[in-house]
């Protein structure tokens, strides 16, 4: 059967469509895309926060709910998922008022549970977004780093711990059912872009933005559509694994600055944690974790994942990436 029979085949199935996380900016430039490529498919989305902007869209219905067994048990039993993309993780910097332990419950119990129901409910893939900042920044880090590289985020900041397990969960029971259902990994790099509001782009955005002196590390951007198109992707073109996301392109923390058009508050590294604690009180502060990523690089190795993505995947180069945030200003 060729590609496009096969294609043919998904499309006259009809395939049913599970978006975890759908008030977020991604998931609706992901929906987009599915219903672009795929008119008669069906999209329930569900999140925990407001739905209320969301638009109406045929093929996409988007529910608020709570993330408990009980209501994702019902979704899975009342509804036959082909595909379940989970895009919830909930991180310290969307909601500074939750504990750990809330995040921890939220984030590993909550995933334990989507992928519990994927198994049991014979869901036949199920794709997960996780982050390069598991892999943390060290001095003594690999130029580009490997998906086997050790996750050592949580090792310096217990804030990151929550991210790190929800990551090992997932990739434990990847391997563990890999014969039963398939499931793809992603480790993107910082993700940017008009729609979306992470810690990076607020940071970027920040003219208060903390500006090292005595430092310039590098980093990686990739445009939110890009990372939209490459969880499309994952349905057909990615298998079972782990992968990173990035472009070929990096840039110097100061050259970015410069393209946003972000002077900043330039100190010395050795000053952060204070300075950071002086913006806490203005709500401006970055997460502590970031902190070590305007000191120490954290670049990641995208080949395992070009080797499936169809070529010129990517839309944006680094430049544009970086030019078109500042619209959001």
């Amino acid at each position: 059967m060729t590609k496009s029979e096969q294609n043919e085949h998904i499309e006259e199935k009809q395939c049913k469509v599970l978006i975890i996380g759908i008030s977020g900016g991604l998931a609706l430039i992901l929906s987009r895309l599915i219903l672009q490529n795929h008119p008669k498919w069906e999209i329930l989305g569900i999140d925990s926060r407001k739905t209320d902007h969301i638009p109406k869209v045929k093929g996409l219905t988007a529910l608020r709910m709570r993330y408990s067994r009980g209501n994702f048990e019902n979704l899975f039993r009342d509804h036959e998922f082909d595909y379940v993309f989970h895009l919830a993780r909930i991180s310290h910097s969307t909601n500074h008022h939750q504990s750990l332990n809330e995040r921890l419950e939220l984030n590993v119990m909550g995933t334990n549970r989507i992928l519990d129901l994927s198994l049991r409910f014979h869901v036949k893939k199920i794709i997960i977004l996780s982050t390069f900042h598991v892999y943390g920044a060290y001095s003594d880090n690999s130029i580009f780093l490997k998906e086997d590289a050790p996750l050592k985020a949580s090792l310096k900041h217990a804030e990151l711990r929550d991210v790190v397990e929800m990551d090992q969960i997932c990739t434990t029971w990847m391997w563990k059912y890999q014969n039963e259902v398939s499931c793809v990994v992603l480790r993107p790099c910082n993700i940017i872009g008009t729609q979306i509001s992470n810690t990076m782009s607020k940071y970027l955005l920040n003219q208060l933005a903390l500006r090292p002196i005595d430092y310039n590390p590098v980093f990686q951007f990739i445009h939110e559509f890009d990372m939209a198109n490459v969880l499309f992707h994952s349905i057909h073109s990615v298998p079972t694994g782990i992968y990173n996301v990035a472009t070929d392109e990096f840039i110097s923390l100061n050259e970015a600055l410069d393209i946003i058009g972000s002077k900043g508050i330039p100190f010395p590294i050795s000053v952060a944690s204070v300075v950071n604690k002086f913006l806490k009180l203005s709500n401006l502060q970055v997460p502590d974790y970031l902190i070590d990523y305007l000191k120490y690089s954290c670049l990641i190795d995208n080949s395992s994942l070009k080797k499936h993505l169809p070529q010129n995947s990517f839309r944006f180069n680094i430049d544009e990436t970086l030019k078109l945030l500042k619209l959001k200003s």
